[in-house]
This record gives structure tokens, C-alpha cells and sequence, in this order.
């Protein structure tokens, strides 16, 4: 069984996020972490973790305008540095090639600036909603990192609390693995 740490991060918060939580999921066993631009779609075999996560760009996951535009926003302000895999397809075309998940467990992220989600909107559940949709168990509802504002930084605190929320993650994978769960 394998678990899998997959994100798109156009200024390197997303990345520092899936990072946590790759490490709270150490706990229970190696955790590959892939930048979206590495992360072939894959099946996912019975008792797999993929944990899938991406910028909230207007109110949900990237397309390509919203990824173009913070490309340009980065080129034009030299205070602010564009993640090396930041280029390239996003998170809706990753998940449109996602094979089948029979028998997986899933869970989502985002990172979304420090406002109501009903102003910010949520890329973590549109990643939901397509991950189930690829027939993927949820382990949890979709988290949301926040983030000053929309180029960064993290918020304080934040980092820890998704290396928390990836050991719960692990702790309720593990659960499903334990005889008395079967």
C-alpha cells in the first residue's frame, strides 16, 4: 500500500502545505511527495492514500487563465518568486486522467486566502468532488491553509497544523487496515 502526496503550487505555499502533511503521514509509512508537473495519473490500488492539493484560484481549482495571470503577477514583481513546477497543466486536467480509485482513500487540500470560504471560495472541494468522483473513500473533509493574501505568506501556524491534520490522516488510514475495521 502506498501513499501519495500530490500538489500544484504556483508560489510555493501549496508546496510548503503538502510538505506538512507529508510529514504528520510519515508516521504510519514512506510518503511519496510529487509536484503536480511529476505526478503521472496512476491507479490507485485497494488500500492506497492519495492526498491531492492545489492553490484556490477564483473560488476554486486553477485553469489556465488564473495559472497565467500568477505567472504574470510573479514576473512583474520581483518580491515574489514563482515555484519551479509552477508551468504546465493544473489540477483540473491531472484529475480529468485520474484513473479509477476502486478500493483508495482520498483526502483534499487547499490554500486559500484568510477570509470566509464563502468570499474565497474552496479548491479543496472541487478536488473532492472529483476525487469521489473517481470513486475515491474520503478519510476526511477537504482543508483549507490560509495565506496572508494571494501571492503568500502562510499564515502563522499554519504549517503545523496541516503536519497535524496529515498524522490524523495517517491515523485514519491506519484505522482502516486493523482487523477489527474489516
Amino acid at each position: 500500500m502506498t501513499i501519495a502526496v500530490v500538489y500544484e503550487s504556483m508560489y510555493g505555499n501549496t508546496h510548503e502545505i503538502a510538505a506538512a502533511i507529508a510529514a504528520g503521514l510519515e508516521t504510519v509509512g514512506p510518503v511519496e511527495l510529487m509536484p503536480l508537473a511529476a505526478a503521472v495519473p496512476r491507479v490507485h490500488g485497494d488500500g492506497d492514500l492519495l492526498v491531492v492539493g492545489g492553490p484556490t484560484h477564483i473560488h476554486g481549482m486553477s485553469r489556465a487563465a488564473s495559472r497565467d495571470s500568477a505567472v504574470e503577477v510573479a514576473e512583474k514583481d520581483d518580491e515574489i518568486e514563482l515555484a519551479t513546477d509552477a508551468p504546465g497543466p493544473g489540477l483540473r486536467e491531472w484529475l480529468a486522467d485520474l484513473p479509477k480509485g476502486d478500493g483508495a482513500f482520498a483526502a483534499a487540500f487547499d490554500t486559500r486566502i484568510d477570509k470566509p470560504q464563502i468570499i474565497t471560495g474552496s479548491a479543496a472541494r472541487g478536488i473532492a468532488k472529483q476525487l469521489r468522483h473517481h470513486h475515491y473513500a474520503s478519510l476526511s473533509e477537504p482543508a483549507s491553509f490560509l495565506v496572508e493574501d494571494s501571492e503568500g505568506p502562510l499564515k502563522d501556524g499554519e504549517v503545523e497544523r496541516a503536519r497535524q491534520w496529515g498524522a490524523e490522516l495517517g491515523r485514519r488510514w491506519s484505522d482502516q487496515h486493523t482487523p477489527s475495521s474489516r
